[in-house]
């Protein structure tokens, strides 16, 4: 009797347990644009009780897993998810892609600005040691500005350093205090401020770069993944990548 009154407990609660798991979106891209899109999976998975685990970095840290289980894939630029889809043929469904906001480019410079930096012009002059970023999101970030004010040959004489990518900038702007200027986004600052201080580029010569989102052919969410999507393009959404420098 005690172990029929057992299995019948058991089995009344098999539902009520099943409610409680959580479906799961696994969304994969590289560091850049984390912060919205991150905090846009808090809300949107805490409104619709499902989780939404967002991972980043650079791809070689991330594209095994993603292989396995991604519902969704971002660029910190499109071509950065063109090349990324070339790069892993069938595994983007390109008819699901969307572009979610632009961001501009920035200089970053030290806390306190003790160069005076104002303004691009300002980067080719003697005695200024810029760090560059030549990959990732910032592919050809700083010629495409530069080329604007006619200061590209002044610019690349001051490149003190240039990394792979914008984790390994970051790492080299910390441990290295003499690099005083970085052409970046501007959204990097939101998320370096603690170490950066912000001189804004004039739209007239900014450049800005989209960010996609596609979903996998792979998922087994694509409802889901889709109006995740939907959120992110919707005013709420829009307002996150806002605050963290997108336009």
């Amino acid at each position: 009797m005690r172990n029929l009154i057992l299995a019948f407990v058991i089995t009344i609660n098999l539902p009520n347990f099943a409610q409680a798991q959580k479906d799961t979106l696994y969304v994969y891209g590289p560091g850049g644009p984390l912060a919205p899109i991150e905090e846009s999976a808090k809300i949107f998975g805490s409104e619709n009780n499902i989780i939404v685990k967002v991972t980043a970095g650079p791809e070689s840290k991330w594209i095994a897993e993603a292989k396995l289980k991604a519902d969704l894939i971002y660029g910190g630029a499109e071509y950065m998810l063109t090349s990324f889809a070339m790069a892993h043929p069938g595994l983007v469904d390109e008819s699901s892609r969307t572009e979610l906001y632009k961001r501009g480019a920035a200089i970053l410079v030290r806390p306190g600005n003790p160069k005076n930096i104002r303004s691009i012009k300002d980067l080719p002059k003697n005695g200024i040691h810029i760090l560059d970023v030549n990959g990732a999101g910032q592919l050809g970030l700083w010629e495409d500005v530069a080329g604007k004010k006619n200061v590209i040959e002044g610019i690349q004489k001051n490149i003190k350093q240039s990394f792979a990518n914008t984790a390994l900038g970051i790492a080299g702007w910390k441990s290295d205090s003499s690099f005083d200027a970085w052409i970046n986004y501007e959204s990097w600052h939101y998320r370096l401020k603690d170490i950066t201080q912000l001189v804004k580029v004039p739209n007239s010569i900014n450049v800005y770069r989209g960010t996609p989102i596609a979903i996998t052919t792979i998922t087994k969410h694509k409802e889901w993944s889709s109006k995740f999507i939907d959120f992110m393009k919707t005013k709420e959404g829009h307002t996150i990548f806002k605050k963290w420098g997108w336009k």
